[in-house]
């Protein structure tokens, strides 16, 4: 269970505290368990200063604890405070990274052929980049004539999310995509060989909505399982 810890101060030096964090990044290097760190100043009162760091498990923030490096860090820090910091450690019982949402329903929606659904998740001004077309799709109607050209060549279509990665307003989508070959592709007749496509999708999102998409996968490896290319074997 993902364990976050809140630290509580008021302090008028808050570049001192944003260049001990820095020093205590650099001193914990390759012995550090926290995977986040947070240093935000309330808009209301700006001596008032919050830092939030996140660990895999209460476990990890306790032999971070005990490293000799955080003690001499919270030493420093106490110093900086008007009054001891407060602690509070919580538990996290539900953490939903809402893009990744977004993302994982809209490969649902092309796997699953909902074509009239892709509304729900691409905003309207939606383009893409894709260095295997020469005509990009710049809107939500291209987006869809090219997803359904690819059912239409290749049954049991489906894209598998293997990893999401997200920051900021970026989502990064690993994935799995399979297929049978039962229809014409790109001019090549049916071959009812089984294709299988790794791949890597990096959305842009904004209000909830993706906004652009970056697509980098391996059409090549596509094209020699139908045989449409011949590639040498090493």
């Amino acid at each position: 269970m993902t364990f976050v810890q809140i630290i509580d101060c008021k302090t008028d030096r808050v570049d001192d505290m944003n260049r001990l964090l820095d020093k205590w990044v650099e001193q914990t290097h390759g012995k550090r368990t926290a995977t986040h760190a947070t240093v935000a100043t309330d808009r209301a009162d700006k001596h008032h200063v919050i830092e939030i760091v996140e660990f895999p498990s209460y476990e990890e923030a306790m032999r971070q604890s005990n490293l000799p490096e955080t003690n001499r860090i919270f030493e420093e820090m106490v110093a900086l405070c008007d009054m001891p910091p407060t602690f509070t450690d919580l538990d996290v019982v539900r953490d939903e990274q809402l893009n990744k949402m977004v993302c994982r329903r809209f490969f649902d929606v092309i796997s699953t052929g909902e074509f009239d659904a892709l509304e729900q998740v691409l905003d309207s001004g939606y383009r893409e980049f894709d260095p295997n077309n020469e005509e990009q799709n710049t809107s939500i109607d291209m987006a869809r004539a090219e997803v359904q050209m690819y059912h239409a060549a290749f049954s049991d279509f489906r894209f598998t999310l293997d990893d999401q990665i997200a920051e900021g307003d970026k989502v990064c989508n690993r994935w799995t995509w399979t297929g049978t070959h039962t229809g014409e592709f790109i001019g090549i007749a049916p071959t009812k060989r089984k294709v299988t496509m790794t791949g890597t999708t990096i959305h842009r999102l904004e209000n909830g909505m993706i906004q652009e998409a970056w697509w980098s996968y391996d059409f090549l490896g596509a094209l020699r399982q139908i045989g449409a290319v011949d590639m040498p074997q090493g």
